[in-house]
């Protein structure tokens, strides 16, 4: 008997999400931190972030964090897209829930591996984070892009976070590959 279901790269991305959705957890934050792994906050150093994090069971993730510099070149949220061949995909792109207490505006791009390191392809929309909870939702046609290579030996899609002190929330964060 074979399985009728096939997982893809959204498959595996949105499992990683849910599995966090899927409990209470929380902790403290620095530069460097894997909420599950596939899912991590990566910071500048010079950030000097700190602060501490929630995911409530059914919620994604909560922020409150503080840059004990004020200043520092990213911060990011990355979700690894196991997407490595995108020869046979016309879309790839992603849902999210977001609100914030005060506005930021962040973007989002698709990073792909590449032999030198990276390259990033950047979604048209940018992310407007506010009080009343909204909707964000981006798509890349993968074929009409120069920079994004159709096969990569890794992919992920990083959220461009504020560089400064935030409070916010990325309620649910989903995937897709069609």
């Amino acid at each position: 008997m074979t399985d009728s279901i096939a997982l893809g790269p959204d498959g595996q991305a949105n499992h990683t999400l849910a599995l966090l959705r899927g409990e209470d957890r929380d902790g403290s934050l620095s530069s460097e931190m894997v909420f599950v792994p596939g899912l991590r906050l990566h910071a500048d150093p010079v950030l000097e972030a700190s602060g501490t994090w929630r995911s409530p069971k059914g919620r994604l993730l909560e922020f409150n964090l503080t840059s004990g510099s004020g200043h520092g070149g990213w911060c990011g949220l990355h979700v690894t897209v196991p997407a490595t061949d995108l020869e046979r995909t016309g879309v790839l792109g992603f849902a999210a829930r977001i609100a914030a207490p005060e506005m930021h505006v962040a973007r989002a791009c698709l990073r792909s591996g590449t032999p030198d390191g990276f390259v990033d392809c950047f979604f048209d929309k940018h992310l407007l984070f506010h009080p009343e909870e909204a909707s964000h939702l981006d798509a890349l046609p993968v074929h009409h892009r120069d920079n994004i290579p159709p096969s990569a030996p890794w992919r992920e899609i990083v959220i461009f976070l504020p560089t400064t002190s935030f409070r916010l929330s990325v309620t649910d964060l989903r995937v897709f590959v069609v």
